[in-house]
């Protein structure tokens, strides 16, 4: 099987070693999922959907796969949009079968296509496709298409993350969106502040490790994937109570439906010089870290109740007026560490749209709340992420979903695009 392409390295990712990899993964994906397609047509009708054996059937013979660009290193972490996801895939009826993209992530997603072409012959070891001659040329609708896992709440172990990730780039997602810290726990290990995750998880072993992030990230490249971390703030933060009470309001107050969302309720200080402190050096640790592997960062910022900031010291009330400057300084504070750092905020529309809180044009602004909050933010100039609360994963969405739905039970939230 021939290959045609270009690399640059990019922190031990190119192309051949991604596009090898990809291209094993195929022929697993043909030769031992076993997949028969029962669930396709009407039962005990075996001729609807399958040929005879060696019944003067040809043969795959040639599989050659060109990519026609060098690979940048924005290939491995881009903005949305900023990797061509392209390619043509041609099936001849004499078996000769030629991929071509422009990148190695296009030749992923055409090599995806490519081993859902088959299906295993229910009578022996032997694998065939009912579509010949094919001639696909694809390209993504959405530059984001992504997913949202929450494993501050609902803990995930590595291996579930990773196996999320194996279905994304089955359906041809490029985003995981991380929700990693909330109230409920903080399992994120920043060795610079250790007691974070000792007192903040859900158990000590509960926790993603330094390690453990990196290895996702670069599963995840090597998937076609972009893993984005989210650490909530200024609101959804009570864990850190845990480990730095003088830093937090409103921690596990009841009623909570006067403080928060849901319970425990907690939040940052909005003027307390600790907090920036505590964040100069969290920022500090954790950016450098993913930035090699992200083009992003997500500061969170939904459902901010202005009622905590009536137990702060510092603030002594909930007037907007009062709360709005600092939240302003709040957010630019933060996102100047991430643009410093090399990478672009993201936030929750709340933040712009209820705090009026300006941000950066650069800003990516991820809209929850439904269709009127993206007219809105759109119509000022910015980039959106649609990820509508109604909206949520079904198991019977597409065929292709179908194809592999031995191996999709994955525990999805959000879908979004952008």
């Amino acid at each position: 099987m021939p290959y045609t392409y270009g690399y640059e390295p990019n922190d031990s990712f190119n192309s051949k070693q991604i596009v090898q990899a990809a291209v094993s993964r195929t022929f697993d994906s043909i030769f031992r999922d076993d997949f028969v397609p029962w669930s396709l047509r009407k039962r005990n009708h075996l001729s609807d959907f399958e040929p005879k054996l060696l019944d003067g059937q040809n043969w795959v013979n040639s599989l050659k796969i060109v990519q026609t660009e060098v690979d940048k290193p924005s290939t491995f972490k881009p903005l949305a949009g900023q990797v061509d996801e392209s390619y043509n895939l041609t099936l001849s009826k004499d078996g000769h079968a030629k991929l071509s993209a422009v990148s190695s992530t296009g030749v992923l997603r055409g090599l995806e296509t490519f081993s859902q072409l088959f299906y295993k012959h229910s009578g022996g070891p032997f694998w065939y496709t009912p579509s010949v001659p094919v001639d696909i040329r694809d390209f993504p609708k959405f530059p984001h298409r992504g997913v949202m896992m929450d494993v501050a709440r609902n803990w995930f172990p590595v291996k579930d993350i990773l196996r999320t990730i194996d279905a994304m780039s089955w359906s041809k997602m490029n985003i995981l969106h991380i929700h990693i810290t909330d109230s409920q726990s903080w399992p994120l290990v920043i060795p610079a502040l250790p007691e974070l995750a000792k007192k903040g998880a859900y158990r000590p072993d509960l926790v993603y490790t330094p390690e453990d992030i990196e290895h996702i990230q670069r599963y995840a490249i090597t998937r076609g994937v972009e893993v984005i971390l989210e650490i909530d703030m200024p609101g959804h933060i009570g864990s850190v109570s845990l480990s730095q009470p003088e830093l937090i309001v409103a921690y596990n107050e009841q009623p909570y439906y006067l403080w928060c969302a849901e319970p425990p309720c907690g939040a940052f200080k909005l003027n307390d010089a600790g907090v920036d402190k505590f964040l100069e050096t969290m920022f500090g640790d954790l950016l450098p870290r993913l930035q090699p592997f992200s083009a992003y960062f997500h500061t969170g910022g939904d459902e901010l109740n202005a009622n905590d900031s009536t137990l702060d010291p510092g603030v002594g009330s909930n007037d907007t007026a009062v709360l709005q400057p600092l939240l302003q300084k709040f957010v630019e504070t933060q996102h100047a560490r991430i643009r410093k750092a090399g990478m672009v905020p993201m936030v929750w529309e709340e933040i712009p749209i209820d705090w009026a809180v300006n941000v950066g044009k650069d800003t990516v602004i991820q809209a929850w709340l439904g269709p009127d909050s993206v007219k809105n933010l759109t119509s000022q100039g910015f980039k959106v992420i649609d990820s509508n609360y109604n909206f949520w994963v079904s198991r019977k969405t597409s065929r292709l979903h179908v194809l592999k739905q031995q191996k999709m039970r994955e525990h999805f939230t959000n879908v979004s695009g952008i």
